[in-house]
């Protein structure tokens, strides 16, 4: 058994410096005061292909952490993830899409607090995670507070707080207790042979609507934008009394997708259900359905990375790629 442990920085990998936490260790020290050995029972590998604040991460990195996997993937037999908690969602769920029908585990993790700190959730983290791609399905998950979900479907829902992260709209696939997995949901991801394709459009925005929010900085933002996400209220709708932002969505919706999740974190968009809903429909407006917002946005990114056409942006968005909807 040969897995292999990649180090990306995060909090689990800072240091407390004159400027605040920052990080600093690598992969083999994080493994270390973790007290995981790399020869117990498991042959572990390690490397180290970025050290940042996930805060830095941009979907290039993602490139270069995806790399890494695909030429992993026929030397071992589960991969972790070290990653910072701020952003490890949004890479799980690029991830997802840019990694297809991988036949191993590919477990992202982090921690809350600093491994250098007392009391860190790190090793905790780091073994749930270790354990799993062990002994787990394959796919691409995240690990956290013994918990395992779905990489498109896990998000950080917690600033602070240890239990920071939940599957959103999507039961939890796993538990991990001591040396043991519990199975709970099995995915039925996509069989094939393993591809990787990093393809992606870095350049849309997302943008949360608010009262108030005007058809002209929307128009602005569309402008410079390949493809916009709105954020919009509950089940989904667009605001046509006194600021007539509607209008403006149509106007883009025609020539750039323009895709509507919620902030509501469960239950979806559904955009038949309202009058205002509907209106956003007639207008173009491409429904996000179930999806949480890190695959949204991650998912326009990989759509406009193949296409401009908005129909066939349509078209991938609507279509399950990586059990991140519910069709």
């Amino acid at each position: 058994m040969r897995i292999l442990i990649i180090g990306t920085g995060g909090t689990i990998a800072s240091a407390m410096t004159e400027r605040g936490y920052k990080a600093e260790l690598g992969i083999d020290e994080i493994l270390s005061r973790a007290g995981i050995k790399k020869s117990d029972g498991v042959k572990i590998d390690t490397e180290d292909v970025l050290n940042l604040d996930s805060t830095l991460i941009q979907p290039e990195d993602w490139v270069i952490i995806g790399k890494a996997v695909f030429r992993a993937l026929g030397e071992y037999d589960g991969i972790v993830i070290t990653h910072g908690t701020d952003t490890l969602a949004y890479t799980s769920s690029a991830l997802s899409f840019m990694l297809r029908n991988v036949p191993v585990p590919v477990v992202l993790t982090g921690s809350m607090l600093p491994i250098t700190e007392p009391g860190s959730d790190a090793p905790r983290n780091v073994k749930t995670a270790l354990t799993f791609a062990v002994k787990g399905l394959p796919g691409i998950y995240v690990a956290f507070m013994d918990k395992i979900m779905l990489g498109t479907r896990a998000s950080k829902v917690h600033s602070l707080g240890l239990n920071a992260f939940q599957s959103i709209n999507y039961p939890d696939v796993a538990y991990v207790k001591g040396n043991d997995v519990i199975v709970r949901h099995r995915p039925a991801l996509p069989s094939g042979e393993p591809s990787f394709d990093p393809k992606i459009e870095p350049n849309v925005t997302y943008l949360r609507l608010t009262p108030g929010l005007s058809p002209e900085a929307f128009l602005r933002v569309a402008e410079e934008s390949k493809g916009v996400v709105l954020e919009g209220y509950g089940a989904g709708g667009i605001p046509y009394r006194g600021r007539n932002l509607l209008e403006a969505v149509s106007e883009v919706a025609g020539e750039k997708p323009v895709v509507m999740t919620t902030q509501a974190l469960y239950g979806g968009v559904d955009l038949t259900r309202y009058e205002v809903g509907r209106r956003a429909l007639e207008a173009g407006v491409i429904p996000a359905g179930d999806m949480t917002k890190e695959a949204t946005l991650t998912k326009l990114m990989y759509a406009l990375g193949h296409t401009r056409s908005v129909e066939k942006v349509r078209e991938i968005m609507g279509k399950n790629l990586a059990c991140e909807i519910s069709t």
